[in-house]
């Protein structure tokens, strides 16, 4: 998509997961081209998003942290309406009202 492009100017993608599948994540989208972000939970990504130009969030929904994966994509889309969000887990299906919605 954009490996044209010095790594800095990059699409930058913040991935929050367990660290097998957060690993995994990371290697396709830098594959894919794209400047990758990690963090283990939701305080470690909502610290990750200060100051850094995120274009999408990947979340698992079940993680350590003060918030789940439904919890911090609607913080993140509180805090950066344009970011687009994945959610994602291989155990737990949310319910809509814990999803995040497009303002």
């Amino acid at each position: 998509m954009n490996k044209g492009l010095p790594l800095e100017a990059r699409a930058a993608v913040l991935v929050v997961d367990d660290e097998l599948v957060r690993i995994l994540t990371v290697q396709a989208l830098e594959e894919a081209g794209f400047r990758v972000e990690e963090a283990g939970n939701s305080d470690e990504a909502l610290s990750r998003l200060d100051g850094h130009p995120i274009v999408a969030l990947v979340t698992d929904i079940d993680m350590p942290g003060s918030l789940d994966g439904c919890g911090l994509a609607r913080r993140v889309r509180q805090l950066f309406p344009s970011v687009a969000i994945l959610i994602i887990s291989g155990v737990s299906t949310p319910r809509y009202d814990e999803l995040p919605t497009k303002s």
